[in-house]
């Protein structure tokens, strides 16, 4: 970044003290107006409870072909009775594994109730795996329903269905597909089938329908997330409690993410034409995304740390004695952006890079490039660090003249202030006069700080959040850049290099503030101890090469006072 220490280390300072403040006021802050969280809906008011079954057990309600899809949350006439359908846990369960999943899906409505990510370790070196959907523990409820309402019955999530195996494996192949049957007594029979891919993480829902019966039969499909997401408490010391959890969505235009415990968000009620809804985590993501140019009507509900976020379509008829084929997708997995992006439209934006995205996204891409190249992360940081520098090196070079001509003209400036000590104004109108008669910009370091700084944003933003990046080993002791460096060797050689960058431009004139602007790059590093690796990497990388930039500008002008004497 900018060559003067000065002002980007206020800068910094600045920016902890508002992280910090951030901090606090997430942790502390009053709780919410119990009155703004909506309770769930249910049919049978006298049955109502408090249990996360209250939104698991609740059906959509089907419309008419020429009607928008109604909120989330009603039963369907007709529909399964919800309020004593079994816990999906009591089902038989069809057990699916593929190159990279390891699923389980419960035969009661083909609910997905366990994920496994088997490429991800939770702790980087032990073997138990990464898990999103779950039916563990009721505080940790995460579940991806889907199925068919309508005025006749359907089968919904909460309807039986019939499935000729208990497990599949994708084995040697490229594609599995797992059908789950129903068929109701007027001969009208459903195949729902999950369709999963080698490597990916997105996976087709797909339902063919035969209508053997003698009148049409008509449904809607849905699909919803269900998930119990306490707030996680922020920490100084642990940058990924920072990422956001919870529910989103995209309505073919913007990108949103939902407050369940605001007002106006968790009464969400919204027509959508490619768009998609997403429950996020760091790292990870839940997403059902409906087909292209079809409008679906997206819900959220929300019970204080549970929420249900739903995405139904219009109703399909199928006229008698013929058949019919519609469908979704979904994502389990991991926020990788290449498969993110060949999913849905814009599903990348999953990857929460907060208001800096339009920066981030291209930095992420070159970042991207270059690993794809070496094959290694923390080359990629170097590399791309160097890149930058050279993008801003005309900045850089325009405040770096000014600091090596202020270094020259460190003897006079401390003359003026001794001679005008006992008056200010008098000291600071020579000095200015000194500034221009050398042609010297005192703040010049200013713009090039004001224009890197978003940079320097993204660039922590990318690291946080890309999972490409997580457990991503560097060199040596260095084996995930996604966390910090547990032996603190990097946060030492930045306080060395900042240390050495402070040395080589001009000193403070206040011999109090020189004090504290030498002191400054240990404290510095001591509270980017906790950051990830990688950023540490970059702010090292990028202060050795403001470091040779400086030395070399420094070079030059003492050569060019040195032509002009002679």
């Amino acid at each position: 970044m900018t060559n003067n220490p000065r002002i980007y280390l206020w800068v910094a300072l600045a920016l902890m003290v508002w992280l910090n403040y951030d901090a606090w006021q997430r942790d502390y802050a009053p709780p919410p107006n119990i009155t703004n969280i909506v309770q769930p809906a249910n049919p049978n008011p006298a049955t109502a409870t408090s249990s996360p079954n209250d939104l698991a057990n609740q059906i959509p309600q089907a419309s008419s072909p020429k009607e928008s899809a109604p909120a989330a949350g009603a039963t369907a006439p007709g529909a399964a009775d919800t309020t004593s359908a079994p816990a999906a846990t009591s089902a038989p369960v069809v057990h699916v594994r593929t190159d990279v999943l390891d699923i389980d899906i419960s035969t009661l409505g083909g609910t997905i109730q366990r994920a496994d990510l088997l490429k991800y370790p939770k702790v980087k070196g032990e073997t138990t795996p990464v898990r999103l959907e779950n039916q563990d523990e009721p505080q940790s409820t995460y579940l991806l329903q889907s199925g068919l309402t309508g005025t006749s019955p359907t089968p919904s999530h909460l309807t039986a269905l019939q499935s000729a195996k208990s497990s599949y494996d994708l084995g040697t192949g490229n594609e599995l597909r797992v059908p789950l049957t129903w068929t109701n007594d007027n001969g009208v029979q459903v195949t729902k089938t999950f369709v999963f891919r080698r490597g990916e993480y997105a996976i087709d829902i797909e339902y063919d329908v035969e209508n053997h019966s003698n009148a049409p039969w008509s449904a809607a499909p849905y699909a919803q997330i269900l998930r119990n997401d306490p707030r996680t408490k922020r920490s100084m010391f642990n940058v990924e409690t920072y990422a956001y959890h919870g529910p989103a969505f995209f309505d073919g235009k913007k990108y949103k993410k939902l407050d369940t415990a605001d007002k106006d968000d968790s009464h969400l009620s919204v027509d959508v034409t490619n768009g998609w809804i997403a429950a996020l985590q760091h790292h990870f993501v839940s997403a059902i995304v409906p087909p292209k140019d079809q409008k679906y009507h997206f819900t959220l509900k929300a019970d204080g740390d549970r929420f249900q976020l739903a995405a139904m379509g219009d109703t399909h008829t199928v006229a008698p004695g013929t058949t019919a084929k519609f469908g979704t997708d979904i994502f389990v997995g991991p926020k990788l952006q290449r498969q993110l992006k060949a999913t849905g439209p814009e599903l990348a934006r999953v990857t929460d890079y907060n208001y800096l995205y339009i920066l981030a996204q291209p930095l992420f891409i070159v970042l991207d490039t270059v690993d794809h190249i070496f094959g290694n992360w923390g080359i990629a940081i170097i590399l791309v660090t160097f890149l930058l520098k050279l993008v801003f090196y005309p900045l850089s070079e325009a405040s770096g003249r000014s600091m090596a001509k202020m270094k020259q003209l460190q003897p006079r400036i401390k003359n003026l202030q001794e001679t005008y000590k006992d008056d200010a104004e008098k000291r600071g109108r020579a000095m200015m006069e000194l500034y221009q008669r050398e042609k010297i910009n005192p703040v010049a370091g200013c713009l090039p700080i004001i224009i890197q700084i978003p940079v320097f944003l993204a660039f922590y933003w990318v690291l946080l959040e890309s999972v490409e990046m997580r457990q991503a080993p560097f060199a040596f002791w260095i084996h995930d850049l996604s966390s910090r460096d547990p032996y603190f060797v990097l946060p030492a050689i930045m306080a060395a290099a900042m240390f050495a960058q402070y040395k080589l431009n001009p000193a403070p004139p206040d011999p109090v503030q020189a004090k504290v602007f030498m002191f400054m790059p240990l404290v510095m590093s001591f509270m980017f101890a906790f950051f990830p690796a990688g950023l540490v990497l970059y702010w090292v990388t990028n202060t050795c090469l403001s470091i040779a930039q400086q030395w070399n500008i420094n070079r030059r002008i003492a050569a060019e006072a040195a032509k002009k004497k002679t």
